[in-house]
């Protein structure tokens, strides 16, 4: 290829910055359709259904959640690659990339197809199902492997889209799809069509899912379609989607095995009170994965471009925005949690204090892990984050399932804290080293954030257990105070003068961009 076949960009930081907030937005109002479809839809699914299957319907949402490893990735990888190389204008290699990713994706169909029968054949096992509802329990498991292979085939124009940072452009798209997908939920146990119906609504949603992405990407990334690719070209998708894959897997060891311990150990009655109790805590940490997932297109540019200062500089930014959103949320989440149970399925399944308090600091944690995570992934380095992974995840379930049998689900929680401890240290180094800065750990900076923390969170954990909120509106209302005063109490208390000016022109930024 000659030199001058390929012209290298380098947006500048407005335009990064209002791609990614238009995408933030974008991400943030189709979950937050998609978690007021979940409020009005849960509590048909655990009354319609019965504690006892609902907590089978989570295990087997998690079992199937395992098998991402088995399609190799190459959608991620393809996302990946197109957001390093985006200042490039080479439409023919994009679809070369494509065509690498379809590959890659028959290259695993095999694999896919073993792994299926597994969990097909397992499930009543690990469910703990009686012996009557065996195989219902395996054609229900069996419709969602035929719903993971559907959802694999729409995320390839979506990994194109998300990659050339117009993941914006799916706005409400993706909330009708979500609205679908709850209307279908809710007919299937009304009709008392079960665990087979709840399966064979989620095959429907991903092939719509895959039609609406490829009719987006089409219109708003004209040159896009499949190439034959190189052998070179394919070999290092392999390679990258290798990698993601068993990261992936890892992964769900570490994020998605606490109901299939919880199940196992315990029962999957009280997996249903877990679900529920940390419900508020996972819906925060998906509108954070968007929001975050929205910038990492824009940084992952400017590492493929070399501009190390720059995203250094956004990923110090980022993760005082990640500290300050987990301050927010984690506080509301302690002081209100008790109420949104007790209006919304009943305080019978709320699971205590202290399991909200661990629920809570796995949050936290958890969104401190992915944040560099992400980063070291747009760097197209994801080898040593995998390796980290493996080692916390081996520590994660190792003292998770005796904790689990000794104190439940306090034991369940404070296990996937200690192992994933492994990642807290090693990740920032990685991502450090990534955007060829010294790999340390900045200890004393930590201290007054971590006071901070601490001390905000103790404060909404005291007030969750004196204060009852009355109705929905009182708890709308304190929900909204505490999560707006947190955060200003953290900027000024746990962030020195410099940082605290860089995050509020971080933030004018945003509103300028949002604005136009």
């Amino acid at each position: 290829m000659h030199a001058d076949a390929v012209r290298v960009t380098a947006p500048p930081l407005p335009s990064l910055t209002r791609r990614a907030s238009l995408t933030a937005i974008a991400a943030l109002l189709d979950y937050s359709a998609k978690l007021a479809v979940g409020l009005l839809v849960t509590p048909v699914l655990v009354h319609g259904l019965g504690r006892a299957v609902y907590g089978m319907w989570e295990m087997l949402q998690q079992l199937i959640g395992y098998m991402s490893a088995a399609d190799g990735r190459p959608t991620d990888a393809l996302r990946l690659v197109i957001a390093n190389r985006q200042g490039t204008d080479d439409a023919a290699a994009r679809r070369r990339q494509v065509g690498a990713a379809l590959v890659v994706w028959v290259l695993f169909l095999p694999l896919i197809a073993a792994a299926g029968a597994i969990v097909v054949w397992l499930a009543p096992v690990i469910t703990r199902a009686a012996p009557e509802q065996h195989g219902v329990v395996r054609l229900a498991a069996g419709l969602l492997v035929l719903s993971f292979v559907a959802a694999t085939l729409a995320a390839v124009p979506e990994a194109v889209l998300r990659g050339m940072n117009l993941g914006y452009k799916r706005m409400g798209w993706q909330a009708g799809l979500s609205l679908t997908g709850g209307l279908m939920l809710a007919a299937a146990v009304r009709g008392g069509f079960g665990l087979a119906g709840l399966g064979a609504a989620q095959v429907i949603l991903f092939a719509l899912t895959g039609l609406c992405f490829w009719v987006l990407v089409r219109h708003y990334v004209p040159d896009f379609g499949a190439a034959r690719p190189t052998r070179a070209e394919v070999r290092s998708l392999v390679g990258m989607s290798a990698w993601l894959a068993l990261g992936d897997l890892i992964s769900k060891l570490l994020l998605a095995s606490d109901v299939i311990i919880l199940g196992m150990v315990v029962s999957p009655a009280l997996v249903t009170t877990y679900v529920l109790t940390g419900y508020a805590a996972r819906t925060a940490l998906g509108i954070f994965g968007f929001t975050v997932g929205s910038a990492m297109p824009g940084i992952g540019g400017l590492v493929g471009q070399q501009q190390y200062d720059r995203a250094a500089a956004l990923r110090g930014e980022l993760l005082a925005l990640t500290w300050l959103f987990a301050i927010g949320v984690g506080a509301a989440v302690l002081a209100w949690n008790p109420s949104f149970l007790g209006l919304w399925v009943g305080g019978e399944n709320y699971a205590g204090g202290w399991v909200n308090v661990l629920v809570v600091c796995v949050m936290t944690q958890t969104m401190f892990i992915r944040s560099d995570s992400y980063l070291i992934d747009v760097a197209l380095k994801p080898r040593l984050r995998v390796v980290v992974g493996a080692a916390a995840a081996v520590v994660t379930v190792g003292a998770a399932i005796p904790l689990t049998r000794a104190f439940g689900i306090l034991g369940l929680c404070a296990g996937m804290l200690i192992g994933r401890a492994t990642q807290s240290i090693a990740y920032p180094l990685i991502a450090a080293a990534c955007l060829h800065r010294p790999a340390r750990l900045p200890w004393r900076t930590l201290i007054r954030p971590l006071a901070a923390t601490v001390a905000l969170f103790a404060g909404a954990a005291a007030l969750g257990a004196r204060v009852a909120a009355p109705g929905w509106a009182a708890w709308g209302l304190g929900v909204a105070g505490t999560a707006t005063v947190a955060p200003l109490l953290a900027l000024g208390l746990g962030l020195p003068a410099p940082a605290r000016q860089a995050v509020l022109e971080r933030l004018r930024d945003i509103a300028r961009a949002v604005r136009g």
